[in-house]
């Protein structure tokens, strides 16, 4: 392999790195945002759920430990599956923002339904992890 093409694929594999560092950090944050700010999320829970702070607090765990995890190459795998589940279990709390946009009058219902599809790109980036 040539100097140039080693280095590409260093720069490549620096930037894979990056943007997996990212993911997980930001899963880590959101989790712990749910025990700093627990009456946010308990909002969004859909009145049909039961134990709505219970669940707040399991899914804050669940994203701190996935998020952690997702960083330690060993864990990733399992922890991008684990995402991808959680995405999918959380998804009926969009679901309910958007269909009740006067339970949130601080955001605009526009950015309520652009949570939706961007919980699929979450999935889809989650996905792309328990690839390797």
């Amino acid at each position: 392999m040539t100097s140039r093409k080693r280095g590409l694929v260093q720069t490549r594999s620096l930037i894979a790195m990056t943007i997996r560092f990212i993911f997980g950090l930001a899963f880590m944050l959101a989790g712990l945002n749910h025990f700093v700010n627990p009456d946010f999320y308990v909002r969004i829970m859909p009145p049909y759920l039961p134990w709505p702070l219970a669940l707040v607090y399991v899914s804050g765990i669940a994203e701190v430990g996935l998020g952690a995890m997702l960083l330690v190459p060993r864990w990733s795998r399992v922890a991008a599956w684990g995402l991808v589940a959680l995405l999918v279990a959380i998804f009926p709390a969009n679901v309910y923002m958007a269909m009740h946009p006067e339970v949130f009058p601080d955001v605009a219902p526009s950015l309520l339904y652009l949570r939706l599809p961007l919980q699929g790109l979450l999935i889809l980036w989650a996905w792309w992890y328990t690839r390797e």
